[in-house]
């Protein structure tokens, strides 16, 4: 399986329990990787065969913006979903960081993969 990767893609989002985290929106970090089946784009060199990094940022920027999660779990689920059911990525990797969310922590997170590496 080939695999895409977007990695430091920042969002200002609102997101955490804590009542200051749900009024000021906080830098997330996220970092992708997404399994595309067979190696169709690296012969046709063809968009249609692959999945379109822009669009995927483009639709993760939308489905964030008005965000209403409180754990980074929850969040990496949605961003999962949102890969795999509208893009039709067979596997995600998907890692969303909190920067400086703790005194003296610069950074906080969650990792999930969800379905299946080999096909």
């Amino acid at each position: 399986m080939d695999t895409i990767f977007i990695r430091d893609f920042r969002l200002h989002i609102k997101v955490g329990l804590y009542d200051w985290e749900r009024v000021a929106p906080q830098t997330v970090q996220l970092d992708l990787e997404i399994g595309i089946t067979g190696a169709h784009a690296s012969q046709s060199d063809a968009l249609a065969d692959t999945i379109d990094y822009a669009q995927v940022v483009r639709r993760l920027e939308a489905a964030l913006q008005d965000n209403k999660i409180q754990l980074l779990e929850k969040l990496a689920e949605q961003v999962a979903a949102i890969i795999m059911g509208e893009f039709n990525a067979p596997w995600v990797k998907v890692g969303i960081t909190k920067l400086a969310a703790l005194k003296n922590v610069k950074q906080v997170g969650v990792t999930i993969e969800r379905g299946s590496k080999t096909l």
